[in-house]
């Protein structure tokens, strides 16, 4: 017969109890204490090995079956990288026909296509720095939204250098709105017209000089090419050379006291197609295909005016092409506008039209 064994409480009392006995009360606290023989801890042991090892073997299986299925596809590209904004040339073009609208345009998608050839094949702009946003671009993210074009006109300055040559180019409508801050002087605001302008709004002046003009820096330079109604002071730019037909020309001084509207240092200039009051067209006389007027004579007069024009000389070309436009155009009225509209020229600084050379 087995000996009896001691078995301690919790309580510092030890006890006397028999082999067979599983469970004992201490008559001075109450507390009962669970007692196991050697047999039971082995088992134990053993249950808790044979679950680690059944847990290994389903783990193993499920790696097994994760490797023989194929990979999940990646999900889809929120948005599509842009080219590298730290080119020395680089471009945004805006084309921009509304279709399906009743305001619908025709030549704006081709303005852009022509802007493309022309900076890539007479400018020297690499094709990749190039960022193309009309209704034919595959993907969304190219489409000229709001969202879009403000997106792209922060990626053409981004980290802007000194000798960089920026270009941004619309062709589409402008509009006018009311000045809430005062700082117009005529008491409106110029604005561009994105695709989805009814339901997001415009872009107006106070935004495009605020993204594009202001962040330049010392040595950079931008260039504009506004091709669309009310569009002449549409980069909030502080002067406007007002230039005559006998080639005499004056700077207005547009600086506001309630907002700098210049640059970092850096220099930025804008053909627009009208003055701000004024409506600009589009016409099939220049090539037999609908084409905005102004971007027809701004690479018109680059690529006639010769090596390195002024900018007064490329004015007086651009000024010139449109007057023969209308002029030809007055009996069958094609040219498209309400006015007679020239194109204008604004500047972050003045500066001598027919001394300073026009590089891009």
């Amino acid at each position: 017969m087995a000996s009896r064994r001691e078995v301690r409480c919790r309580c510092g009392r030890w006890m006397w109890v028999q082999p067979e006995v599983r469970a004992v009360q201490c008559s001075t606290c109450q507390t009962v204490t669970q007692l196991y023989s050697v047999v039971d801890i082995a088992r134990g042991a053993n249950r808790m090995i044979q679950g680690i090892q059944q847990l290994r073997r389903q783990r193993q299986q499920q790696q097994q079956q994760m490797m023989a299925q194929p990979p999940p596809p990646p999900p889809p590209r929120l948005l599509e990288p842009l080219p590298s904004p730290f080119g020395k040339k680089r471009a945004v073009l805006c084309g921009v026909n509304y279709r399906g609208k009743s305001y619908s345009l025709k030549g704006c998608i081709s303005d852009a296509k022509s802007m493309r050839c022309f900076l890539v094949q007479q400018m020297g702009f690499p094709v990749d720095s190039i960022l193309m946003l009309t209704e034919d671009e595959a993907s969304t993210q190219r489409t000229p939204t709001k969202r879009n074009i403000r997106k792209a006109m922060r990626w053409l300055v981004e980290g802007n250098r000194a000798r960089d040559s920026l270009v941004f180019h619309f062709s589409g409508h402008g509009s006018q709105q009311k000045d809430y801050n005062g700082d117009e002087m005529d008491g409106q605001d110029e604005a561009l017209c994105p695709l989805d302008h009814e339901t997001e709004g415009k872009i107006i002046d106070d935004e495009v000089n605020k993204t594009l003009v202001r962040p330049l820096v010392h040595g950079a330079k931008l260039h504009a090419v506004i091709d669309a109604c009310n569009s002449g002071t549409v980069l909030d730019l502080p002067f406007v050379c007002r230039m005559e037909r006998n080639g005499y020309y004056e700077w207005e001084d547009h600086r506001s006291v309630r907002a700098y509207k210049g640059t970092d240092g850096g220099a930025a200039f804008c053909f627009s197609a009208c003055d701000d009051d004024e409506s600009s067209g589009y016409t099939p006389v220049f090539t037999g295909k609908n084409a905005g007027a102004m971007t027809y004579s701004f690479i018109k007069a680059v690529k006639t005016a010769g090596p390195a024009p002024t900018y007064g000389h490329l004015l007086n070309l651009m000024c010139s092409a449109i007057r023969e436009a209308q002029s030809r155009l007055t009996f069958d009225g094609d040219y498209t506008t309400s006015s007679d509209a020239e194109p204008l020229l604004t500047s972050s600084e003045e500066f001598d039209v027919y001394a300073t050379k026009f590089i891009l």
